[in-house]
């Protein structure tokens, strides 16, 4: 086909906590006019800003240009939990575990590469190192099932040669303040990103790099035009050589891979800045993370004023959206449950307020594969994350540029060896199914 229209553009509930509590970002550069570029990226998160520092990394002569919908880190890259994981993190597993030992200890390697390839980045750009901080994270769990879970998972890890350490009920509450949780396990490879800070700190190297980096530039429509392609946003055309789209679900906007692609929307609140009182009173380190041992409980983070303000953020409740499309209300349900989980945890300060409320879009596909590959001549996508963006987003911004450029890598192999995401099953089922079967999974972890 030579002509790809959107259907939908991104649309967003809730601010993008992790870029509103930062200083005020300097005004968006608006594509206004036409451009000519070597290769053109769809979408400025974490797949389409490391696609464009690869590219630049495996040839500095290329001439790149960045289309970002809205700002940078406000979309998906500013709407995480900010966890970089090393370790398997199936989320539709009981316990994390992945899909068997080589299948793991090869994903580990590739995690890995991630976090070495972001490290650079913050090297290389002077970005604030509070804003990539290798603190490691805590499986936390409150009930007994939980603290099984996190033992079968140790068990699993253990094979795999990766370390954790077992943490008891008393060492949960020195480092959190809650006595919500019975146990923990401590993981020391996990990077614990201000995603926003990290996302607009990388856009701002790139742009000293020469690359064009363009927000509030949505592209609405893009066609092949002889050897070339043109991509049109509300105000400008860009013509490239090449195009990697980098824009997670919202490939399946522009007509790829429909009916493969699962739209999950997952929801968080961030409290109001902690006062010195309050810090007193609660207790425990100024920074830490933590994942339930349930996959579907609840992921609890506090953060520091390094990396804009004390605050703590609890994620949790999920939607299956096809049209990709939050409602105010499904954002309110899950800002009460957000009040009764902190509730839970900190009965202390129970009564502190929420700042923010939000969600954020996660793509998956049935069988946990992404698609990274060239999709037609010239044409390349590094999209569906798999719920794991900081870290998937990253591997396949990095896999696609090594395929456009020709250079082969282990990274870019992986990909292209996974199959095609599985089809779902035809509307309404898929909605009705799945939404049913999250909401069955959240009931199941409840306590966690």
């Amino acid at each position: 086909m030579n002509t790809r229209t959107a259907i939908r553009l991104p649309v967003h509930r809730g601010p993008a906590a992790w870029s509103a509590i930062l200083p005020d970002a300097a005004g968006p550069v608006v594509l206004d006019g036409d451009l000519n570029v070597d290769v053109a990226i769809v979408g400025g998160g974490f797949a389409g800003l490391s696609a464009a520092r690869r590219l630049h990394q495996n040839d500095p002569t290329l001439r790149i240009a960045i289309l970002e919908a809205g700002r940078l880190a406000e979309g998906a890259s500013g709407r995480n939990s900010g966890f970089m994981i090393d370790l398997p993190h199936d989320l539709s597993s009981e316990d994390y575990a992945g899909k068997g030992l080589a299948s793991d200890q090869e994903m580990i390697a590739l995690n890995r590469a991630a976090i070495a390839f972001a490290r650079s980045n913050v090297e290389d750009y002077g970005i604030n190192p509070a804003y990539f901080d290798p603190a490691g994270k805590i499986n936390g769990a409150a009930s007994v099932a939980g603290h099984d879970r996190n033992r079968s998972y140790a068990s699993h890890l253990s094979r795999l040669g990766e370390p954790g350490e077992m943490l008891d009920a008393k060492a949960m509450f020195e480092v959190t303040g809650s006595r919500h949780y019975v146990s923990g396990l401590y993981t020391p490879g996990t990077v614990m990103l201000q995603p926003a800070g990290y996302i607009r700190s990388l856009g701002q190297g790139l742009r000293r790099d020469g690359i064009h980096v363009f927000e509030s530039s949505p592209v609405k429509r893009f066609e092949r035009k002889g050897s070339a392609w043109e991509l049109t946003t509300p105000k400008g055309r860009i013509g490239a050589a090449k195009v990697v789209m980098a824009n997670n679900g919202h490939l399946e906007s522009f007509g790829f891979k429909r009916k493969r692609l699962m739209h999950i929307f997952l929801y968080a609140s961030m409290t109001v800045e902690l006062d010195n009182a309050t810090i007193a009173k609660l207790g425990g380190h100024s920074r830490w993370g933590i994942t339930p041992s349930d996959p579907m409980g609840t992921t609890m983070r506090r953060i520091d004023s390094a990396q804009g303000g004390n605050r703590i953020v609890t994620r949790t409740c999920a939607t299956y959206l096809p049209g990709m499309l939050p409602s105010e209300h499904g954002l309110a349900r899950a800002a009460r449950i957000h009040l009764r989980k902190f509730a839970d945890r900190f009965p202390a300060i129970a009564d502190l307020p929420m700042e923010y409320s939000w969600a954020g879009h996660l793509c998956l596909s049935l069988n946990g594969v992404a698609v990274m590959r060239e999709l037609e001549n010239g044409l390349y996508s590094a999209c569906c994350d798999n719920g794991l963006g900081t870290v998937r987003s990253t591997l396949t911004g990095i896999g696609a540029a090594d395929l456009l450029t020709g250079r082969a890598s282990k990274i870019s192999e992986h990909f292209l060896a996974e199959a095609e995401p599985t089809r779902l099953a035809p509307s309404p089922f898929d909605s009705i199914g799945a939404n049913l079967f999250l909401r069955w999974r959240e009931w199941k972890a409840r306590r966690e």
